[in-house]
């Protein structure tokens, strides 16, 4: 009996329609490539939903890490009968031996040749399981190399001298999957450099940081916005992997007394990940600090930012005007582009034309036309929004507002039938309006212009793995009673209180990931009133009030009485405004 096809079976399940699986088999044919992968790439399914439906189409088990069969046996010698570079080149790990069979995960099964090839290599018949690309790279990782990939990388680096990097060797995009193998020129400084990016990548790090000082060499993790030690490199080999960076980023690798900044991209277990890079001169040689853009791990889907429902409502509600402002507040880090690019992506129609001015573009979203502000050449924010006007744009969002050029180049965009939104750095939403009134707006054309204000911190959510139940004392309730804009007689017993820990699923730490606390201003006929007579900030947080909407530290006390995060965490990044 013929198997359905892969498109049907998802089209039954109800993940797809038939205008997505016509545009998945069009970019099928364009790209040259399988049903699943294109439905993928057009982000209309994931990795996980396309083999659980191949899995269902072939007859054949599904492993993942969810369902614990994605997860080797310890001590059967799997890593002799399957080598580490046949698995990453044919994305499969051995499971377990079995009498006379070896299952293996695999993320394609139908391949005739691979399995024939692990017949003859293992002498074993194959049992086949399906996985996706993703968790077969991160097994992988995990059950060739261990858990600290710098400590081995480094025990090999320091079998054989570094004798410095092979340049003629070097590409432009860096695969992480490559196994770096013997004592080959720059063979070390290579395998010591993937290391430091493949630990930092499974422990969800945003900025790596390497410094050397004078007794010492310092090599840190920012890991939800909390700097974390790790081990070093030796002493001797920090030149070595500073000039591997550099060759990659294309910086001048003789250049020691100037500050350099670049950028390299990486492939890591199926995914394409950016990594910005900062070399600066100190007094003990240079520091190098790699920010890494890994997008595979954010979701630009409103629910998962933190939003409490009446916000995302608001939101909406104001991406949906036909013209108008939108600001939204926050210092560097905050992620306030990545709620701006969600809200674009879940508002985003081919019947309008959106249009993104960033410095840098970060994430790049199907259906709008980005552009990269380039100051040296004198694409600047203001230059770039007056050519804008003439591509007949209705949605347009600028990367951030630091003049008065760009200011007046927003307002007037706004006042001539298009919706804008943008960033500023204020310490709360509603410092948003004498800043822009600072920077030249008349009060008369702001009020009746903007459209709303936000602002948002970030905060580390509680590990759910290993969080344990903790009772604040009374002055915490109080506090926080008076502050989260609750009603009076709010019954305190139904509270969830958590305190962090620490496992190997949170590095320790206590904490898994970060949430955005917001207050979102949805700009009311009384705050247009405010902001065109007197533009008084009390009176403009009153009127706030009066409409019901939270501020930052409200949004924070309620993620603490349902258990996400702390009050240490939230007072950290508010400020009560009593």
């Amino acid at each position: 009996m013929a198997h359905k096809k892969l498109g049907e079976i998802l089209a039954e399940q109800g993940v797809i329609n038939e205008e997505k699986l016509k545009q998945g088999l069009v970019y099928q044919q364009q790209n040259k490539c399988l049903i699943g992968e294109a439905l993928v790439k057009l982000g209309f399914v994931t990795e996980e939903v396309v083999s659980m439906a191949l899995s269902k189409q072939l007859g054949v088990p599904y492993a993942s890490k969810e369902n614990r069969i994605l997860n080797p046996e310890k001590n059967q010698g799997l890593e002799k009968l399957v080598n580490e570079k046949y698995a990453r080149e044919h994305f499969l790990v051995p499971l377990f031996v079995e009498g006379e069979s070896l299952a293996v995960a695999m993320a394609d099964p139908t391949n005739v040749l691979v399995m024939d090839n692990l017949r003859l290599m293992t002498n074993m018949e194959i049992q086949p399981f399906i996985a996706t690309k993703s968790q077969v790279l991160r097994v992988i990782d995990s059950f060739y190399q261990g858990s600290n990939l710098i400590e081995q990388a480094m025990s090999v680096a320091t079998d054989g001298k570094d004798s410095g990097e092979d340049l003629s060797a070097v590409d432009d995009k860096l695969d992480l999957d490559h196994v770096i193998a013997g004592d080959s020129k720059g063979a070390q400084s290579i395998r010591v450099v993937n290391a430091i990016l493949k630990q930092a990548i499974s422990e969800r790090t945003s900025d790596i940081h390497l410094e050397i000082f004078d007794e010492r060499v310092s090599l840190r993790f920012r890991i939800d916005g909390i700097l974390h030690e790790r081990t070093p490199p030796p002493r001797e080999l920090v030149n070595a992997l500073i000039s591997r960076i550099k060759i990659l980023s294309k910086l001048d690798i003789a250049e020691r007394r100037l500050p350099q900044d670049g950028h390299f991209t990486i492939h890591y277990q199926n995914r394409t990940i950016e990594v910005r890079v900062s070399v600066c001169p100190t007094v003990f040689g240079e520091k190098l600090v790699l920010r890494i853009l890994d997008k595979g791990s954010v979701e630009l889907n409103l629910d998962k930012l933190g939003f409490d429902p009446r916000q995302k409502e608001d939101f909406l509600k104001a991406a949906d005007y036909p013209h108008g402002l939108i600001f939204l507040t926050g210092p560097t880090g905050s992620g306030k582009t990545t709620t701006l690019n969600a809200v674009l992506n879940t508002v985003k129609t081919p019947a309008y034309n959106f249009m993104t001015l960033e410095d840098p573009v970060e994430y790049k979203l199907a259906g709008i036309s980005q552009v990269q502000v380039r100051a040296q050449i004198g694409l600047t924010f203001a230059a770039g929004l007056r050519s804008f006007l003439r591509q007949d744009p209705d949605v347009i969002l600028v990367g951030e507002v630091r003049d008065q050029e760009t200011a007046e180049a927003c307002l007037r965009a706004a006042l001539t039938g298009h919706l804008v939104l943008s960033t500023l750095h204020t310490n709360d939403a509603l410092g948003a309006v004498p800043r822009l009134i600072d920077m030249g707006m008349e009060p008369f054309l702001l009020s009746s212009s903007l459209a709303l204000i936000a602002a948002q911190r970030l905060v580390r959510m509680l590990c759910p793995h290993c969080k344990v139940p903790s009772k604040p004392d009374q002055k915490i309730l109080d506090l926080i009673m008076a502050e989260s804009l609750l009603p009076a007689g709010t019954d305190q017993s139904r509270w969830t209180f958590f305190k962090p820990r620490g496992c190997d699923k949170c590095s320790r730490t206590g904490y898994l990931g970060r949430r955005a606390l917001y207050e979102v201003y949805l700009i009311t006929d009384e705050m247009r009133h405010i902001i065109y007579k007197n533009q008084d900030v009390v009176e403009l947080r009153k009127a706030v009030k009066k409409s019901g909407a939270w501020n930052l530290r409200a949004s924070g006390w309620r993620k603490v009485v349902t258990g996400q995060t702390t009050v240490e965490e939230v007072t950290s990044v508010t400020l009560s405004e009593e």
